[in-house]
């Protein structure tokens, strides 16, 4: 669910997404690749493909089970890929654009409910949290007259971050429900006061997730259906279940090592309630490409809360920005993208879509234990849309 910078944002998992850790695979790995929509002349075909070669690197060289990912250009043509071993026990292949945990990319679903609602005028995007839940956010430097919606989904309510006191609990399917982990945060005091800094923190969507729920007397999880998966069609999309620790579609298993030296374990089957509003979705990198192209489209917002969503904060001196749920990060080509990735037991994810139409977005099936991967996974993201 959180990375440095962005990368201090490994979040709504262990930084973007939820919680943990990395994993190491046979020297033997299965690496395919497919391509939907457009044929390759000979001579194209004949050159190694940069993604690919990214990707295998990522499972030969950083000892992660198998990557994927999927990769849209202007005209919507896709090609998806492949890399290393679906399930370390067997054997079995990378299932193509199969389904992953997508962790803190679900902030960005939370975020476009608010900012639909904000449009509607339902929520107040300057309005403060205490207007929605009176008197829930109260602790040491904390109050909720003080916070206000756009600091939420910024990041910047200065709300301590919950995360690490469930990572364990995570791995151990425990279930909790979204007020119990704003308690667990309100038992420690405010990384500082209301809009005078930046700090992610996975309790900002909680509270998000909670406001939505009184506004609309429904719970998140249909709200994101019904406003964002269905509208636009994202047919491999969901936010599980209370009590559902499985993945349902084809999918690469998802693996936990706790430290670099300690044997890796099949993290699949977890509890994801932890990460609720700040992560619990499950997805595919190409419905993560239709959604972020819809989005960046404005499919799903009216043009001021878009304008709203897209004004960013720096996040130091990487070039990168947070907005409203959703980053902005450097090209090495020139120009920015807009996703936000995510972090959760047994995956990380990261991608996102440029202004003109390209899109990509790629996992693999553990959080690294060291960031060097995460960056070798970014820039397979950057390849993949400067090419």
């Amino acid at each position: 669910m959180r990375e440095q910078a962005w990368q201090k944002l490994r979040s709504s998992g262990r930084r973007q997404g939820g919680p943990l850790g990395v994993v190491r695979v046979a020297a033997a790995v299965a690496v395919g690749v497919m391509t939907v929509g457009v044929l390759a002349p000979p001579a194209a075909a004949a050159r190694p493909d940069s993604v690919q070669q990214g990707l295998t690197a990522l499972v030969r060289s950083d000892g992660l089970p198998a990557a994927l990912a999927s990769v849209q250009d202007r005209e919507g043509r896709t090609r998806t890929y492949t890399a290393g071993v679906g399930d370390l026990a067997t054997g079995a292949k990378v299932p193509r654009d199969g389904q992953v945990r997508i962790g803190s990319n679900t902030k960005t679903f939370t975020a476009v409910v608010v900012l639909q609602l904000v449009g509607e005028g339902r929520i107040g995007l300057d309005a403060k949290a205490d207007a929605y839940l009176p008197g829930l956010v109260r602790g040491e430097g904390i109050d909720g007259r003080r916070i206000t919606v756009r600091q939420l989904l910024q990041h910047t309510s200065g709300l301590p971050d919950y995360e690490k006191e469930v990572e364990d609990d995570v791995l151990q399917r425990r279930y909790f429900e979204p007020r119990d982990l704003l308690d667990i945060a309100l038992r420690h005091k405010a990384d500082f006061a209301p809009g005078t800094n930046w700090n992610y923190s996975n309790t900002n969507y909680v509270l998000a997730g909670l406001i939505v729920q009184k506004v609309t007397g429904r719970p998140l999880a249909e709200e994101i259906d019904r406003r964002v998966v269905r509208r636009v069609g994202l047919r491999h999309t969901y936010f599980p279940t209370a009590g559902d620790v499985t993945i349902r579609e084809p999918h690469p298993k998802g693996y936990h090592r706790d430290a670099a030296d300690t044997p890796l374990r099949d993290v699949t089957e977890i509890d994801p309630s932890a990460a609720w509003a700040a992560g619990q979705m499950i997805s595919t990198n190409s419905d993560l490409n239709r959604f972020f192209t819809a989005l960046m489209a404005g499919r799903l917002l009216p043009p001021a809360q878009l304008t709203q969503m897209r004004t960013t904060v720096p996040l130091g001196k990487t070039g990168a920005g947070y907005g409203l749920g959703l980053m902005s990060r450097p090209l090495s080509c020139g120009g920015d993208y807009w996703g936000h990735g995510g972090d959760i037991a047994g995956y990380e994810t990261r991608g996102g879509v440029t202004d003109d139409g390209r899109a990509a977005s790629a996992a693999v099936t553990s959080i690294p234990t060291g960031g060097e991967a995460t960056k070798r996974l970014e820039s397979v993201v950057d390849t993949a849309l400067c090419r």
